[in-house]
């Protein structure tokens, strides 16, 4: 029995448990659930936890009289009846709801063990463990989507306005790098020129006027004709680059067109669960998440993971998926979560309002925009791996283990699991963990050199590895980074490793196919500045991916930068919202007497033993600086993130002033456009005939802000890999 603050005490709760939480309670109580919410923050909870540290069930002392308990058997609340509370009002009081919103937010439990499928585990340690798939149905139709720029959006409608009341500007298409040379100032460190010469794609969102409301019927609402993505290509020297707003002219509004073909239309209760989840998410990025000083309430979180599950039930499973994301991370950041990130609440609320805006134009039931509940697990023919890393996982929804990484013989990744709820203590006990099959091998020794032989194994879509009852395993010889196989990884050039990841990244993570696509090989040297200068691409940062104490990631980092001109070999996950740098996750070197030394980052504390003598280091690489974006580039994506951390309020006060005019001067029209109308709509209060303020329009500020995030992502990820191109792509691209 322990005693620890209810975060980390409680277990986490099933989100269609969450959702119900306010279900019992009347009117007069659902005022005071913020105060109660936090009010729980002090509340002492004893915990009790099975042999794997994970707990199972949690106390939470109210007062002497009062007793809230959670129950979770398999290490997750997945029942309403399994919270319970000794008051006189239960199950209709304060004392359960404020609880249940506090705990983390969990998966869904887990199918039983002798399944034919892989425990749950996260793709990436940013996110919670998903819950084993199930078998997709055979008659769900999958129609490939038209080409497709990465980042960019499908337009939306705007509704017919015959006098508005006042003149309104419509950006044209978010250009990825719409920018013509600046007409002063040069263009920032580690970008070439050339790259601000592109043409826009033609198929993009933009945000409708402030005075245009959205039509919340899917009846009325007026398609827009699907129409192929231009690619990226160099514009001529003497084309006309410099695009003025006043030449912008929106396109026509097009005819009212049937679903598109070879997909069923969107059922009555997928309509109304489509509308009721947008509402529930554009409330959210007009209050603003807030923190633990306002913002987002325990109420409207409890309303978007209503309509998420409602939304889950009418088959929207991407949506919904996205919508529960959303919700723990503005947990994360009501609780004041040291593992929450801005960005990453901003590109869920993005990935949500994107696909419920395409649901909406579409008015069909795209599966690439509804998903799959489950993805199955099918039989494979016999893997021989190869190892590559193991990489420690904590979530902050109170998972924790190790995800292995290894290479297959299709020369793709697979990976293999242990995450089960738990603290960073678990992480060593995972690392322990054996090859699924029977085999005498950790899935630390696999990671680290080790190599196995998997017969009759189950596999997932996106490469994860399961644990069925057939599957068998023997141990196998490994091999070393710079020998076969494993060598092929790290020849790849970078920039081409960069555009992989970043499309993958841009792929929904119910629709990925294979693992470990967010990654890249690097071979280069540490710089006298402590930079790490990679061969064939651009001078970098290595970042933690995690900052926890617990987890040795900056400590070691620390140590390799302080070892000028030492050769590494790096394995790094693409972080696009910090383009200077990559989340170094191994690395490999020549240690003393000559013997390459391999480390696992996040598990291996390294000391100077680990590393050879400054004697035998090289000269370090010339110093550079790493990648910058333009800095209104930066600002504006600023002002992106703090419409969401503050709302509309902030968004109104945040781009009044002079962002517009500085993107235009930078070339980036096209952001000038996106800043000029999400300003515009977030400060668009008219009055009336008597001076009485009108309502204001929530979904035409949630339109102009999603076109604002999409320009800056997709501008982010055109820069990017315009900056790690070699100087040979931009000379060819000037020809």
């Amino acid at each position: 029995m322990t005693e620890q603050p209810v975060r980390s005490a409680l277990p986490p709760v099933a989100p269609e448990v969450a959702a119900t939480a306010l279900d019992p309670l009347p009117p007069r109580l659902r005022k005071r659930v913020d105060g109660a919410v936090a009010k729980a923050a002090a509340w002492p909870v004893d915990a009790t936890e099975n042999g794997d540290g994970t707990v199972i069930r949690a106390v939470v002392r109210v007062d002497d009289e009062t007793a809230v308990t959670l129950a979770a058997p398999h290490g997750a609340v997945t029942a309403a009846d399994d919270v319970t509370c000794t008051c006189l009002l239960a199950p209709a009081c304060l004392h359960r709801a404020a609880v249940l919103l506090r705990a983390p937010l969990a998966e869904e439990p887990p199918e039983p063990a002798d399944a034919e499928t892989a425990p749950p585990h996260p793709t990436t340690p940013s996110e919670p463990p998903p819950t084993p798939p199930a078998p997709e149905p055979s008659n769900a139709p999958r129609a490939p989507e038209p080409p497709h720029v990465p980042g960019t959006p499908k337009p939306p409608t705007a509704s017919p306005d015959p006098a508005p009341p006042h003149p309104t500007l419509t950006p044209e298409p978010p250009n990825v790098t719409d920018s013509p040379e600046p007409p002063h100032g040069n263009p920032p460190p580690g970008l070439p020129q050339a790259t601000l010469d592109r043409k826009p794609p033609h198929d993009t969102l933009a945000p409708r006027p402030p005075h245009a409301p959205l039509d919340r019927e899917l009846s009325h609402t007026k398609p827009t004709p699907e129409r192929p993505h231009d690619t990226l290509t160099p514009e001529p020297p003497h084309a006309p680059l410099d695009r003025k707003l006043s030449h912008t002219t929106p396109d026509p509004e097009p005819p009212q067109s049937p679903p598109a073909p070879n997909h069923p239309p969107l059922t009555p209760p997928q309509t109304t669960s489509a509308l009721a989840l947008w509402a529930a998410a554009v409330d959210v990025l007009v209050v603003g998440a807030g923190g633990a000083g306002g913002g987002v309430g325990a109420v409207q979180r409890a309303r978007l993971l209503h309509a998420a599950h409602s939304a889950r039930l009418a088959g929207l499973h991407r949506p919904a998926a996205a919508a529960v994301r959303v919700a723990r991370r503005l947990g994360e950041a009501s609780t004041e979560d040291p593992t929450f990130r801005l960005a990453d609440l901003t590109h869920e609320v993005t990935e949500v309002l994107h696909v419920l805006h395409a649901l909406k134009t579409r008015r069909s039931a795209d599966p690439v925009l509804t998903g799959t509940a489950r993805r199955a697990y099918r039989p494979d023919q016999p893997l021989r791996l190869h190892g590559l890393f193991t990489e420690p996982v904590v979530t902050a929804s109170g998972y924790a283990g190790v995800v292995t990484y290894a290479l297959a013989p299709d020369g793709e990744l697979r990976t293999l699991a242990d995450v089960a709820p738990g603290g960073p203590d678990h992480v060593l006990r995972a690392a322990r963990a054996s090859v699924p099959g029977g085999c005498a091998l950790s899935l630390r020794d696999l990671g680290d050199g080790g190599g196995a032989t998997l017969t009759a194994p189950t596999v997932s879509p996106d490469g994860r590895i399961g644990a069925g009852s057939k599957v068998r395993s023997v141990r196998a010889s490994g091999a070393a980074w710079t020998q076969t196989p494993l060598d092929a990884l790290w020849q790849r050039p970078p920039h081409t490793q960069l555009t992989r990841a970043l499309a993958w990244l841009s792929t929904p993570v119910e629709e990925r196919t294979s693992a470990g696509g967010d990654l890249v090989f690097l071979r280069g040297a540490v710089t006298a500045t402590g930079l790490f200068a990679v061969l064939g691409g651009p001078t970098l940062r290595l970042l933690a991916p995690d900052e926890r104490p617990e987890l040795p990631y900056a400590e070691n980092l620390r140590l390799l930068a302080a070892r000028p001109g030492l050769c590494l070999h790096v394995v790094a996950r693409v972080s696009p919202d910090r383009p200077g740098g990559v989340l170094a996750l191994a690395a490999s070197w020549t240690g003393h007497e000559g013997r390459p030394f391999r480390a696992d980052l996040g598990l291996r504390r390294l000391d100077g033993t680990h590393l050879p003598p400054h004697t035998e280091t090289a000269t370090p690489p010339p110093a550079a600086d790493p990648p910058a974006l333009p800095t209104e580039l930066g600002l504006l994506r600023r002002a992106v993130d703090r419409a969401v951390a503050g709302g509309r309020r902030v968004a109104a006060a945040d781009t009044a002033g002079d962002l517009p005019r500085r993107l235009r001067a930078a070339g980036l029209t096209t952001g000038a456009q996106c800043a000029q109308c999400l300003t515009t709509a977030a400060a668009d209060r008219e009055h009336d005939a008597l001076g009485r303020l009108r309502p204001a329009d929530p979904d035409a500020y949630a339109g102009a802000w999603l076109a604002a995030s999409l320009y800056t992502r997709a501008a982010t990820a055109s820069l990017l890999t315009a900056a790690w191109a070699p100087p040979s792509v931009p000379a060819l691209m000037e020809s």
